[in-house]
């Protein structure tokens, strides 16, 4: 692996990126990811809070070991100036569509997206952060996005509106994980539009049929 994934450890599972997530060892975009999930499907984070305790467990379970320079690194400690408190973030407006942690990362919220239209049906807004590609995406009812792979990971987190695809169907608060393994043909419900948030450490390639391919980028 490169120094631009998302992780050094393949990610697969909802419990694997669960377990990235308590260790500390996701980027801030991922992070904040998981952490929107978790507000949107608060019933999920016992997992996340069984993982925190087996932590502290073998935290605390750990032999103990001397440190080093101990007097310099006290003294550092006490010559520090005193932390500066975060910035409180906003109470998350009612009806809000983007979870607080998502709003404090981005700045805005929903209505205020600075969209992007790259295909017919399509729209997108997107930033590196990270040594990572974060973006919102919309999908127009019933759109259908090219079939795909990836050449790195992606995480999408479904804010609102479904997609559904060879794996079965994302809605709300569901993620999605892919990598080179997965090939895929997004399909957003006709209902109503499918609005994401992804992080991605790598660029798609593009697959299936050229006609299938043209077909799906007119929309």
């Amino acid at each position: 692996m490169t120094e631009t994934d998302m992780v050094h450890e393949q990610i697969d599972t909802i419990d694997a990126l669960m377990a990235h997530y308590v260790a500390g060892s996701l980027p801030e975009p991922a992070r904040v990811l998981v952490q929107s999930h978790l507000e949107m499907k608060p019933d999920n984070r016992s997992l996340v809070n069984s993982l925190e305790l087996l932590a502290a467990e073998a935290l605390e379970n750990a032999p103990e070991a001397a440190i080093a320079d101990r007097d310099a690194r006290l003294a550092a400690i006490f010559s520090s100036a005193s932390p500066v408190p975060a910035p409180r973030t906003a109470a998350r407006p009612e009806n809000a569509l983007f979870p607080q942690a998502l709003r404090a990362l981005l700045g805005f919220e929903a209505e205020d997206v600075p969209w992007r239209r790259r295909l017919p049906g399509f729209k997108e807004y997107s930033l590196d952060m990270d040594s990572c590609e974060v973006s919102l995406m919309w999908i127009r009812p019933g759109r259908a996005l090219p079939a795909h792979t990836h050449k790195g990971m992606e995480l999408i987190l479904i804010l609102d509106g479904a997609f559904n695809d060879e794996r079965g169907r994302f809605g709300p608060g569901d993620i999605s994980i892919a990598d080179d393994t997965v090939d895929h043909r997004p399909v957003a419900e006709k209902d109503r539009p499918c609005i994401a948030f992804a992080v991605s450490d790598g660029p798609v390639k593009l697959t299936g049929s050229f006609r299938q391919m043209i077909g799906d980028l007119i929309g």
